[in-house]
């Protein structure tokens, strides 16, 4: 499948935050395009630019390709309620970010190389689909055979400072488990969705 393969703190100037959480990203310090003309590349945003903008900060982060974006939006919007409500819960019961904000890999990416491969499990079950919707309740864990790997290690010696909300995760532990549905309140990144809304409505 097809994924984004370019440099990521160049990706997050353009965007002009940081998408990723990392305290070391370049866009801190120098919050505007790369570049020779990056600093005067600074106009006046349509509305349009705008909602462009919010949409590729959230895809990104979650580390989406449009297709999937798209159906994932559409996917909300059938939910009924609040869609941009709808859209993060269902993005951040991705499995890929669950394993990531268990703390089993250090982004995103390197949590879903995780679960293609075979390294986890939900309910004593192999999941190898990065995209499967976990639910409150379920168990993820590191597979038996997986539990040597350096970066699954690191992240048991090293849990998050803090879980969110909707995750338990015991010290030293392979397995967490989703305890509730995440909401906007209890999501660490926090996105607008309002752009995602009026750039799908068009």
């Amino acid at each position: 499948m097809a994924k984004y393969l370019g440099p990521k703190h160049k990706l997050c100037r353009r965007l002009g935050a940081c998408i990723w959480g990392s305290a070391k990203c370049p866009s801190s310090k120098r919050p505007y395009a790369p570049g020779q003309h990056g600093q005067n590349m600074r106009r006046k945003q349509s509305v349009y630019g705008q909602q462009l903008l919010e949409k590729q900060k959230i895809r990104m982060h979650y580390g989406l390709m449009e297709r999937q974006m798209r159906n994932t939006f559409k996917e909300a919007q059938r939910m009924g309620g609040v869609t941009g409500a709808n859209l993060l819960m269902l993005l951040e019961s991705r499995l890929d970010c669950i394993v990531y904000r268990l703390g089993y890999a250090p982004t995103v990416s390197s949590a879903r190389q995780l679960v293609n491969h075979g390294h986890i499990e939900i309910d004593g079950k192999k999941v190898d689909i990065a995209s499967f919707r976990v639910k409150p309740g379920m168990v993820v864990a590191i597979r038996e055979n997986s539990r040597r790997i350096p970066m699954i290690m690191d992240g048991v010696e090293h849990p998050p400072v803090s879980l969110p909300e909707y995750l338990e995760r015991a010290p030293r532990s392979f397995e967490g488990k989703m305890i509730a549905h995440p909401n906007a309140e209890t999501i660490p990144f926090k996105a607008e969705t309002a752009g995602v809304i009026g750039f799908y409505s068009r």
